[in-house]
């Protein structure tokens, strides 16, 4: 069955950086893919999606200027690098992704496939 792994979490201290990466297993073809994070008694919240084949890219605002998604089609595998880390980007980040293109509101949608999610915490 389809999986998506994810890997690269850690704790960083306020301003640096760290690179998430999500392998895609058992999925192929036309996706949209992203990352959402979670912190405990609060919503999931979409932080960087691709959204298309020509790679449209969505951000939330909290992390615009900070965050690049980005994807390597011959790992079957989407990155997101984190720059100038804040304490409030502490989080439980997950990987999900939807088969074929999606619009501009996949952000603050559900996507069906989730990844296991991958601790980031970053200490002031």
């Amino acid at each position: 069955q389809v999986q998506l792994v994810e890997s690269g979490g850690g704790s960083v201290q306020a301003g640096g950086s760290l690179r998430l990466a999500c392998q895609f297993y058992r999925f192929y073809g036309s996706k949209c893919m992203g990352w959402f994070r979670q912190v405990p008694g609060k919503e999931r919240e979409g932080v960087a999606g691709i959204i298309n084949g020509v790679g449209d890219t969505l951000y939330a605002d909290s992390v615009k200027g900070r965050f690049t998604i980005s994807q390597d089609n011959a790992k079957n595998t989407v990155y997101l690098q984190m720059n100038s880390l804040k304490p409030e980007d502490t989080a439980m980040y997950y990987c999900a992704a939807d088969y074929g293109w999606c619009g501009g509101n996949w952000l603050t949608s559900r996507p069906r496939y989730w990844g296991q999610g991958t601790q980031v915490t970053v200490s002031s």
